[in-house]
C-alpha cells in the first residue's frame, strides 16, 4: 500500500458517509442504541479489522458512542487500505 496524497484523501473522504480526516488519520464516530450495541458493533470492527489483517483504533465513551480512526502505520498515513475497512464499517448492520 502506497500512501496516498492529501488531494487524494480529500477526494475519497468526500466520497464515504460521515468520515473525517484529521492528525493523518481518518475517523468517525458512530451513535449507537445502547451499551450493548455499541459492544457489538465494537466486535465487528474487529472481526472485519482481523480478516483485513488491518487494525483500527476503537474508542467507546458516553455509554453508546463507538469512535474509530484508522491510518496505516507502516506507511505513515492514509492508504487505500484505510478507505476499504472504512466503507466495511460504514456497512455494519
Amino acid at each position: 500500500m502506497t500512501k496516498l496524497s492529501i488531494d487524494e484523501i480529500k477526494k475519497k473522504i468526500g466520497e464515504i458517509l460521515g468520515w473525517n480526516f484529521e492528525n493523518n488519520q481518518i475517523g468517525k464516530e458512530f451513535q449507537l442504541k445502547d451499551f450493548a450495541e455499541a459492544l457489538k458493533f465494537a466486535n465487528k470492527v474487529g472481526e472485519f479489522s482481523e480478516e483485513m489483517n488491518h487494525h483500527p483504533d476503537i474508542f467507546i465513551h458516553s455509554w453508546n458512542k463507538v469512535k474509530i480512526t484508522v491510518s496505516t502505520h507502516s506507511e505513515g498515513g492514509v492508504t487505500d487500505k484505510d478507505f476499504k475497512l472504512a466503507d466495511k464499517i460504514n456497512n455494519i448492520k
